[in-house]
């Protein structure tokens, strides 16, 4: 579902996501593609 996005985008989406507080079964999916791409915490902090 989100394999066309490149890492920045999935990270932008998905704080977006939290900060907006969207659909949770969408955070969980994209919490999912972070996880399956092995995208660790420390650099997600630093894609922001």
């Amino acid at each position: 579902m989100f394999s066309s996005m490149n890492n920045k985008v999935l990270i932008d989406t998905y704080f977006n996501a939290v900060r907006l507080k969207l659909d949770e079964d969408f955070i969980k999916l994209l919490e999912e593609e972070i996880d399956r791409r092995g995208i660790q915490s420390d650099k997600v902090e630093r894609m922001v």
